[in-house]
């Protein structure tokens, strides 16, 4: 994991699931995670035929444009992002241990409340999952 991710997101171990973002001359947020088999969800989803459940993915794809925001100046740091919807979710494919995924997000809409964005996650060049999520900002707490 990149030590820079942490100056982007509050998250931390056992719940951060971005190792890099960056954001490209176009707009769109590009990131990626390598799911290790020591991630803690392995143990029971499901025994004996570990996936990183779906809505891991999404809250995986939730981070990264988060992070491509504060990290682009979009959003400062001093900010919470709150999911509040998510729609036009869709699995296409399994990830598994030991995969790395890249995540390609577009911001659709941004102000000082709330945004909304656009993402996918490849393992490769195959799409794993794809969605549409709207978040609140909320200051941090002092």
């Amino acid at each position: 994991m990149s030590t820079e991710i942490t100056k982007f997101l509050p998250h931390r171990k056992p719940f951060l699931f971005v190792d890099e973002v960056e954001t490209r001359d176009d707009g769109v947020i590009v990131g990626s995670y390598r799911f290790t088999s020591s991630e803690f969800f392995f143990a029971g989803h499901f025994p004996g035929f570990p996936v990183v459940p779906g809505v891991i993915l999404v809250e995986a794809m939730a981070q990264c444009g988060g992070a491509g925001l504060v990290q682009s100046g979009a959003i400062p740091y001093k900010y919470h992002f709150f999911m509040a919807t998510m729609k036009d979710i869709k699995f296409r494919r399994k990830v598994v241990p030991d995969e790395t995924v890249r995540f390609e997000i577009r911001t659709l809409r941004v102000s000082h409340k709330m945004l909304r964005q656009q993402g996918h996650c490849y393992v490769g060049d195959e799409l794993a999952a794809e969605a549409e999520w709207m978040c609140v900002i909320t200051p941090q707490s002092a």
